[in-house]
């Protein structure tokens, strides 16, 4: 079974690091690049990650237009260990080997203490194979975050976790994709 799924990545946070799984809230900004992103688009579910960067406007959005909304931990970003919070600027001074690593392959070098790159793939498709799974045939909204975007677009288009880096996930994108079940291959 596949599902047409629209992810759109949370706004703007006004902070400048890796804040992964810290339960940071939008910005002013964030919350006008989110309202004008939905703008004239239609969805009958929504479906969010728990951190409130996600959840407060996926809400707010399905409150506004009566549709149904869920929330799921499953969807949120990834755990960035002792990396988190920390401005990516520092850990290029202080760590860039490592970093340039990470970007390179997430799968072999994840930073210190993070959530292994297997847990986030599982959790964040598992999460999808639900909302397939709940969608029939209906047009989705998962509002999540740019990790997982990049992951599940990676996963659904065949590429490498070594693109994740260059695919580009700005505040408030929407990003479409054909998400098939783990029962038909994802």
């Amino acid at each position: 079974m596949s599902a047409m799924i629209d992810l759109l990545r949370h706004g703007d946070t006004g902070q400048r690091s890796y804040r992964g799984q810290l339960d940071d809230p939008l910005s002013d900004l964030g919350w006008a690049q989110l309202r004008a992103a939905v703008e004239g688009r239609h969805w009958e579910l929504v479906v969010s990650s728990s951190l409130r960067r996600c959840a407060e406007f996926a809400q707010e959005l399905a409150a506004s237009r009566r549709l149904p909304c869920r929330i799921d931990p499953r969807l949120a970003e990834y755990h960035f260990g002792a990396w988190q919070g920390v401005p990516v600027e520092a850990l290029a001074e202080t760590q860039g080997e490592a970093l340039a690593r990470f970007w390179a392959d997430p799968v072999a070098h994840p930073p210190p203490g993070a959530e292994t790159f297997t847990q986030f793939r599982q959790r964040l498709g598992a999460a999808l194979d639900d909302v397939a799974d709940e969608a029939r045939g209906r047009d989705v909204l998962v509002v999540t975050h740019g990790g997982a975007i990049r992951l599940l677009r990676c996963w659904a288009e065949g590429r490498g976790y070594g693109d994740m880096a260059g695919i580009e996930v700005p505040h408030a994108s929407l990003h479409r994709l054909v998400w098939r079940t783990a029962e038909t291959g994802a």
